[in-house]
């Protein structure tokens, strides 16, 4: 069974700094691309960053340069460490795996910026 979980996501004031973590299991984690979306109310999923299999990274415009991804495949875990938190970066953060046609989410991890 393929299972996709993040944690890390909570409650911070505006600069501050959290670390999202997603394990995965069931999957062969070294050949999937991961990435990071985001969804805040009343507003379009969007992707956040993500990193390909291979080690190369993306970025949303919006991130670069606050937002880092990285993986472990010793540990089959993606992470984004989110640095200079702002109002506008409130959503719930959505884990996602890719390999060609296979594509799993997780359940999603609150992060609320305070203003």
């Amino acid at each position: 069974q393929v299972q996709l979980v993040e944690s890390g996501g909570g409650l911070v004031h505006t600069g501050g700094s959290l670390k999202l973590s997603c394990a995965t299991s069931g999957i062969t984690f070294r050949i999937y691309d991961m990435g990071w979306y985001r969804q805040a109310p009343g507003k379009q999923r969007e992707l956040v960053a993500v990193i390909f299999g291979g080690g190369t990274t993306n970025y949303a415009a919006s991130v670069k340069g606050r937002f880092t991804i990285s993986r472990d495949n010793a540990k089959n875990t993606v992470y984004l460490q989110m640095n200079s938190l702002k109002p506008e970066d409130t959503a719930v953060y959505y884990c996602n795996a890719n390999f060609q046609v296979l594509n799993y989410w997780g359940q999603g991890a609150q992060v609320t910026v305070s203003s």
